[in-house]
């Protein structure tokens, strides 16, 4: 029985190979661009804020103010993506966005800065969420966990690459040309999204039924793995279910508080490195590479580990406490530059783990009619926290002058989503842990 059961599961693994060799590269690049663009305006702060008069306050609301837009556009954006399919919507949408980054290179006014990453905000609204739903077009439940994690390494690497890139502009190209930079920041690092949207457009498939790289039989394995895996979920309420659904409002508020914590860090650490330890704008960007990092190879190891034992929940709970607890530590009055950094890095590694595994909790339980808006509503909903955390970060340091409070503010964030996770019952782990154990019997 076991020799005829080994080939089956060696041709199913090398169709996934298949699979995420052909589209994890292309959409980890994407989203690595993607965040890149969204996060850059931290490091052209060094400059920006000085040569423009910008206050605190100003930089928190414009770095902020990206998620208003990306919040009123989220849903419908994922629900005309399964409608009209995932091939030109996202390259379309990183198009578009990489031209919009582009554009902030001419901000001289704070309303025009908001107008711009308002815009931004509306445009790349469609991305994350569309991933997330597309990745359900290709892998049933059980590989999600890891999938999601690969993909959104991109985030502490979009920072790890970011840094190093936006420090070495500051430091070397602020005169050239006439422009600041700053200026040259934005402009570079917005233009190869443009490019990356044209190779979406070229090389995504709508799922794989349209696959003309997936033989015949590697097409009809993985559509009934997709059918399989929705008829193990059930037929649910459609859209209206998702929002129905008591789940998905809980782990909205999760996916805010650790929202909180990561635009935490994604906007702030320069700011944080720059005075604690060095005003070198090149010696920022690649010490701002650590935490990153760090975090990097913290996402993949949880999500691996996450698929392999079928749990969920504790993996998200126990590295949001991690998070929280870094984060305390990293605003001890007096603490040295060279242990903040240290207390941030594991922070920053504890907000990624959390983040590895989240998406397959709703997406453990969603059917497929109810997805794209469950899944947009909870990005939504959790990304508000993208305004406040900056606006809110960028008050109490104008008030006080100080990260004390913001960086407990972090940790609060992050302690009060940690301790909602193990309230939330998916199904997804008890069927996970039993296919586990069945596997290894």
């Amino acid at each position: 029985m076991a020799a005829a059961v080994a080939p089956i599961i060696d041709f199913e693994a090398q169709a996934y190979k298949t699979v995420t060799l052909r589209l994890m590269p292309l959409l980890f690049t994407c989203y690595i661009l993607a965040y890149i663009d969204r996060i850059n305006v931290g490091f052209a702060k060094l400059q920006m804020q000085q040569d423009l008069g910008m206050s605190d306050s100003v930089y928190g609301i414009g770095a902020g103010i990206f998620f208003i837009g990306y919040f009123f556009f989220e849903v419908p954006a994922n629900i005309l993506l399964q409608k009209l399919g995932a091939k030109y919507w996202l390259g379309s949408i990183m198009i578009v966005w990489g031209i919009t980054s582009a554009c902030t290179m001419f901000v001289q006014t704070s309303g025009l800065f908001y107008v711009l990453r308002f815009l931004l905000g509306v445009v790349e609204s469609g991305f994350f969420p569309g991933v997330i739903l597309y990745l359900t077009f290709w892998y049933p439940s059980k590989h999600r966990a890891r999938m999601t994690a690969l993909f959104m390494t991109a985030i502490p690497l979009s920072g790890l690459v970011g840094g190093a890139i936006s420090g070495w502009i500051l430091e070397h190209m602020s005169t050239a040309g006439g422009l600041r930079g700053w200026q040259w920041l934005y402009l570079i690092e917005g233009l190869p999204s443009v490019a990356a949207g044209i190779a979406a457009i070229t090389l995504l498939e709508n799922g794989p039924s349209e696959a003309k790289w997936l033989a015949p039989d590697q097409k009809a394995l993985l559509l009934q793995r997709l059918r399989d895996d929705e008829h193990r979920k059930g037929a649910g309420r459609g859209i209206i279910g998702a929002f129905l659904d008591v789940r998905v409002w809980l782990l909205s508020a999760v996916y805010f508080g650790f929202v909180m914590a990561s635009y935490g860090v994604g906007f702030w650490l320069p700011q944080i490195i720059s005075e604690t330890l060095t005003h070198d704008p090149l010696e920022i960007g690649l010490l701002s590479m650590i935490p990153w990092g760090i975090g990097a190879v913290t996402m993949v190891l949880v999500g691996r580990h996450s698929d392999r034992t079928g749990e969920r929940r504790w993996h998200v709970a126990i590295s949001g406490l991690t998070g929280a607890v870094a984060f305390a530590v990293s605003a001890i009055p007096g603490i040295s530059g060279v242990a903040g950094l240290a207390a941030l890095t594991v922070a920053t590694a504890g907000v990624m783990g959390c983040i590895a595994t989240f998406w397959s909790l709703p997406t453990g339980f969603l059917p497929a009619a109810a997805a794209a808006a469950g899944i947009a509503w909870i990005n939504s909903v959790g990304n508000l926290a993208g305004y406040v955390s900056p606006f809110m970060v960028g008050r109490l340091r104008d008030a006080t002058h100080s990260m004390l409070y913001p960086l407990l503010l972090l940790s609060a964030s992050c302690l009060a989503a940690a301790l909602l996770v193990p309230l939330i019952r998916t199904g997804s782990d008890s069927t996970a842990t039993h296919r586990s154990l069945k596997e290894h019997s």
